[in-house]
């Protein structure tokens, strides 16, 4: 990975407005970056013992085998953009977009195939739980053991040691091994030393899904605290919500291309209408690739879900105050019991929430299985717009699932016998509710409503 600070950039995009940075070279350059997988098993560095064996055993295999060109993949294509330091971006995108392949490599975890990056800062990454971690060695040891990999003196390490324990929250845990602590006590470790560590440049994945809600915050907190020092912030999430909140600047990945870039708000608005588009069908949504943003997956996750309207059929779009029955599809992926299931309907843009409907614990166990469970909202009372639903799964109190946005769908206007239809377009705010006005009566100055002050 050479440096050139006076290389033109050619195609290469930035992502905050120039003129800001006219004497600022960029702390990240990615020029044509693109990175290929190959699909299925590696026997490039097979011994000659295994290579004998594999002969003897099926001949006739190799044989067809030999030749054939092994089929490969492009998670990345061609990537080119700039970071200023002091920026906060954000990537997005649906699962198998590329993002974690993207700071795999701004992290020098992998290689790109083509294609180079230049970096002017310290890097530290925070990807997945355990990165840079040894299950063997104390929470006390890798602290020191993680710091040193960042690049940090001991001094330096020792200077943030009281601060990172007191953030992770592990002053009870600190001298036993790392293995015993759980996916949780991990991340909020990874997390603490990372951004206490004042590299130049955090990269952040959504490993933070992992922690609690609580923990979420106070990272998001820390993160926005790294950014207001003057450090750059990448960072890749599902939850728009922290997305629109952290990050000035975005851009979104669609198998491995950049589709889209610049201002938050924007991207996030493109790309809630691309997933939505993709996903649904009329009222219906398959939520295998839809963008899972939280959660474990490993006893049930969410498969499906669909909207039915009054007359009892599965549509995108229903009349103000026209009941909205929605019905979920899941999976038990082992024996189950008190599952909570919850709908959540959202602005378009996916940033405000409206209303959630939780469904109550569900004590009776579940064997292994596919199930559904419905939710009817009426009366609907969501004036005339475009709407997301999220939804929400929870076993035994913790998120097991979230899908956000799982489903666009649409409310059109309806008039009643009294609406005055050219008012109709003034009408503001989520919600219609029912209202009487009563009859204009002329004003009496004797009437008693009002009490004047009599002159001494």
């Amino acid at each position: 990975m050479g440096e050139s600070v006076d290389e033109k950039m050619g195609s290469t995009h930035s992502l905050t407005n120039t003129s800001t940075h006219l004497l600022e070279n960029p702390i990240i350059q990615v020029k044509h970056l693109s990175k290929r997988y190959q699909i299925g098993m590696d026997r490039t560095y097979k011994t000659f013992c295994e290579t004998a064996v594999d002969t003897i055993k099926s001949p006739l295999k190799r044989l067809k085998s030999f030749g054939r060109q092994e089929e490969t993949f492009w998670a990345l294509k061609d990537i080119n953009f700039e970071v200023y330091p002091g920026d906060v971006v954000g990537i997005i995108g649906r699962n198998g977009a590329g993002k974690t392949t993207l700071l795999k490599i701004l992290s020098r975890i992998t290689h790109p195939t083509e294609g180079e990056i230049i970096l002017r800062g310290r890097v530290a990454s925070l990807l997945e739980v355990g990165t840079g971690f040894h299950p063997e060695l104390t929470g006390r040891e890798n602290i020191y053991f993680n710091g040193a990999i960042l690049g940090m003196t001991k001094k330096e390490i020792e200077d943030k040691f009281d601060e990172i324990v007191k953030f992770a929250e592990v002053e009870k845990f600190l001298d036993t091994p790392l293995k015993r602590y759980s996916s949780g006590m991990q991340v909020r470790l990874a997390f603490a030393v990372a951004a206490h560590l004042e590299p130049e440049i955090l990269l952040v994945d959504e490993v933070l899904a992992v922690g609690d809600a609580a923990f979420q915050k106070k990272c998001l907190g820390k993160m926005g605290d790294v950014a207001r020092e003057g450090r750059t912030v990448l960072f890749v999430s599902h939850n728009m919500g922290a997305m629109a909140s952290l990050t000035q600047s975005c851009l979104c990945l669609e198998s491995g291309c950049i589709v889209d870039q610049g201002e938050t708000d924007a991207v996030i608005k493109n790309y809630l209408s691309r997933v939505t588009e993709q996903t649904s069908d009329q009222g219906l949504a398959d939520l295998t690739f839809a963008p899972h943003v939280a959660g474990h997956k490993e006893v049930a996750v969410l498969e499906w879900v669909r909207m039915i309207n009054s007359p009892g059929k599965q549509a995108g779009s229903f009349f103000e105050g026209e009941p909205i029955q929605i019905e979920i599809g899941f999976s038990a992926k082992k024996s189950v019991s008190t599952i909570e299931l919850a709908c959540n309907v959202r602005t378009m843009d996916g940033g405000t929430s409206l209303f959630m409907s939780p469904s109550g614990q569900r004590e009776a166990v579940l064997p292994k299985g596919q199930y559904t469970i419905s939710s009817v909202i009426e009366p609907n009372r969501l004036r005339a717009g475009v709407y997301t639903l999220a939804l929400y799964m929870f076993v035994g109190g913790q998120k097991e699932d979230v899908v956000s946005p799982a489903l666009q769908f649409s409310i059109e206007p309806w008039l009643s016998q009294d609406d005055n239809p050219f008012y109709l377009k003034w009408a503001t705010g989520f919600f219609r509710f029912d209202y009487q006005w009563g009859k204009i009566m002329p004003y009496e100055e004797t009437s008693d409503r009002f009490v004047k002050e009599e002159k001494i």
